[in-house]
């Protein structure tokens, strides 16, 4: 056979053949030899490596995935938050306190916060002209305004270190001009830290406006009706009121949401025509000597949109500092309720009081200080122009009483009232063009009455 394969005269084609044949019947042993038990083991080994590298990487994608996911819902539930509770089904917009997540400052730091590594910006400001006519100008002098001011302008910074942990501030100028003889001032309102522990509770350190009544948390100028801010809440209250602390914030329930802190408290003077008025004791953090601290707590629901009811309290134990040799103990109670229907209907209605209480010294209820109180209430109707250019208006009407310093006997309180009427023209959500005229009475004689009207435009961002 195998000769005659093989052609001695050509033995190259001889060769050939021959390889061809051995190579068809022991393939094994031309291609290569069998894996020894070590090296299946080795190449066993080595592709079980690659299969562990290819499950990590894919592990690996699915987390920055989920990850993604998780910030998308959580912008998600943020804007239908806002959505839901500050719109009704006819589109008219509804209060933007009105959100378990508090003032809209806070939900602004929260809201477009989403992810580490943010920096946001934002803030507010308002231009106001005031013409009123004192109308009891024969005591203490003539006290009417004819005056334009830019009231306020504010700017917000704050920083996302992490999902979890946040800052926040507000910087504010007042009265635009600053500086010696000047009428204004930079104040710095808010500057705080703040750490979720969980989904439904955070702590909160630093400067922070505190959580009382519905001007103080929540003051940009197209959240409320009216060119100036509310007397109950400016006197009483006082508004804007900030201090230095540390608490704790969250949702104890669906639509309760709770708030306690402990921070630096007032130091009203005990003498003088101001005497024991709140609001001439807000030191502002600057350098605040001689302050006993002080706590305050909230508790609110928003469960209904369109819905916040609130009660809040605050103990000081010496609400004249210590700089003095005897303490007077303070106790303020306020209670609100806010509402604004998804037809336009609104209405606020608001109650404040301070109870003080003398433990050896000074006793204000010698000179009718021991008790300060006032509330007010704001029926309002908004409703939308027609088209996104013509925006929404809104009307109202608020009557207002409360007790203030007269300005002429020290120690003396009277109980004023005050009627305002007016409109608000949103042309866009975050800008408000306002006009209102107001009426002053008191129960006895005071300083000044002022009648008059009050032109506003302001803006937030």
């Amino acid at each position: 056979m195998f000769q005659s394969i093989i052609n001695p005269n050509n033995p190259g084609r001889t060769y050939a053949l021959g390889w061809l044949l051995i190579s068809n019947l022991f393939p094994t042993a031309v291609y290569a030899a069998t894996p020894s038990p070590e090296e299946m083991w080795q190449i066993i080994q080595q592709q079980q490596k690659t299969i562990d590298e290819l499950q990590q990487q894919l592990s690996a994608t699915d987390q920055k995935v989920s990850e993604t996911a998780d910030a998308v819902e959580a912008t998600a539930d943020v804007v239908e938050e806002v959505v839901v509770q500050r719109t009704g089904p006819s589109g008219v917009e509804l209060d933007p306190a009105h959100t378990s997540t508090g003032s809209y400052a806070t939900r602004f730091a929260r809201g477009l916060g989403v992810g580490s590594g943010r920096t946001i910006i934002g803030g507010y400001g308002e231009l106001h002209y005031n013409n009123l006519e004192d109308e009891n100008d024969t005591i203490g002098g003539d006290d009417s305004s004819e005056r334009t001011d830019f009231h306020r302008f504010v700017l917000y910074f704050g920083h996302n270190f992490t999902d979890d942990l946040r800052f926040f501030s507000e910087l504010e100028v007042e009265h635009s001009l600053t500086g010696s003889g000047a009428p204004g001032e930079v104040e710095l309102e808010q500057a705080w830290l703040e750490y979720d522990l969980n989904n439904q509770h955070r702590i909160r350190a630093g400067l922070d406006i505190l959580p009382i009544g519905l001007i103080n948390p929540t003051h940009e100028p197209n959240t409320f009706f009216g060119v100036e801010r509310n007397r109950v809440e400016t006197e009483i209250i006082p508004s804007t009121w900030w201090e230095a602390g540390i608490g704790a914030n969250g949702e104890l329930a669906p639509g309760w949401n709770y708030d306690l802190v402990m921070h630096t408290g007032l130091r009203v003077p005990s003498t003088g025509g101001s005497a024991f008025r709140p609001r001439s004791g807000r030191l502002k953090v600057a350098e605040a000597d001689f302050q006993d601290v002080a706590a305050t707590g909230r508790l609110r629901y928003t469960g209904i949109p369109g819905l916040e009811v609130a009660v809040a309290g605050q103990y000081q134990s010496d609400i004249t500092g210590t700089l003095d040799n005897f303490d007077i103990d303070a106790y303020l109670l306020e209670s609100h309720v806010d509402y604004r229907h998804a037809s336009g209907l609104g209405l606020r209605a608001l109650y404040a009081r301070w109870e003080m209480f003398a433990d050896g010294g000074l006793d204000p209820a010698l000179v009718g200080a021991d008790r300060l109180d006032g509330w007010y209430l704001e029926p309002s109707y908004r409703f939308n122009l027609g088209g996104h250019t013509l925006g929404d208006m809104g009307v109202f009407a608020r009557y207002s009483v409360w007790d203030e310093r007269n300005g002429i006997t020290v120690f003396r309180y009277q109980e004023f009232d005050q009627v305002v009427v007016g409109l608000n023209w949103w042309p866009h959500p975050n800008v408000a063009v306002k006009f209102d005229y107001q009426w002053e009475d008191a129960d006895g004689n005071v300083d000044a009455l002022r009648d008059g009207f009050n032109l506003g435009i302001g803006y937030q961002f």
